[in-house]
């Protein structure tokens, strides 16, 4: 008896979502990120800046020099918070869309294979609207060992950061503190006070570094390269729970959403 192909992931079309990946992240940096690779001496020009802008309203006989230079260098300073901001939010923001992108992908490359053998709507949407729990559930079902790998677990901790950045604070925000509090920025730059720890941080204190953007990034081109070539139907097991029941939906002619 034939051993049939369920899943297949075909060599060219690997390569090509690992070269996709690899183009968005070096455009992002080169177009994005690198624009705050100097910022402290744009501070610097910032407060500079200032103080010639002000120079006109500076009278010897009534001012103190010192004043002008501290108010310039409160400018500088205010210049360095607010474009430090806006730099970890781009960095955030290139975050989530570099897993979104893979996250869809990923569903796109699951669902066009199952149409290969299984006729039906119910499971293609289920595939979509599953969470990512859900989906691990299926690629472990289906002999892909993943969820002790290194690569999904930078996957996972990606996934939180990403759901705290659109979201702010709820249950990734929770997760992340206890599995991934490295995320999470010390405000008070690890001095061991009483208030450094990561029970006192928010969604305000969330941060990717360059070298976490890479892991991220790292991640994702080893999923790609770990996908099986082929995933044969005596490979998978028991399905989930979710899955079963969609494909039975579609088998039955059970509309969506109804059950019994």
């Amino acid at each position: 008896m034939s051993d049939y192909v369920l899943f297949q992931m075909w060599g060219p079309f690997r390569q090509s979502l690992i070269a996709g990946h690899r183009f968005y992240v070096e455009q992002a940096q080169k177009r994005l990120l690198s624009q705050f690779e100097d910022i402290e001496a744009e501070a610097d020009k910032a407060a500079d800046e200032w103080l010639e802008k002000s120079s006109g309203r500076f009278d010897p006989d009534r001012h103190d020099p010192g004043e002008f230079y501290e108010a310039a260098n409160d400018a500088g300073i205010e210049f360095y918070s607010l474009l430090s901001g806006m730099r970890d939010q781009t960095s955030l923001s290139v975050v989530a869309g570099m897993f979104h992108e893979w996250d869809k992908q990923l569903r796109d490359w699951l669902v066009r294979e199952i149409q290969h053998w299984h006729h039906g709507d119910v499971a293609a949407l289920k595939v979509w609207s599953a969470d990512f729990v859900q989906i691990a559930e299926l690629l472990e079902s289906l002999g892909w060992k993943i969820a002790s790998t290194g690569y999904f677990c930078q996957l996972d901790a990606c996934r939180l950061v990403v759901n705290v950045y659109k979201h702010g604070k709820g249950k990734s925000l929770e997760d992340l503190k206890q599995k991934f509090p490295e995320y999470l920025e010390d405000p008070f730059g690890g001095s061991g006070g009483a208030f450094s720890g990561v029970e006192h941080r928010d969604h305000t204190h969330l941060k990717v570094t360059k070298d976490q953007f890479h892991a991220f990034s790292g991640a994702i081109v080893a999923f790609w390269q770990a996908v099986p070539e082929n995933i044969f139907e005596s490979q998978v097991k028991d399905v989930p729970d979710w899955f079963g029941k969609a494909l039975l939906k579609d088998r039955t002619g059970q509309p969506q959403g109804k059950t019994k």
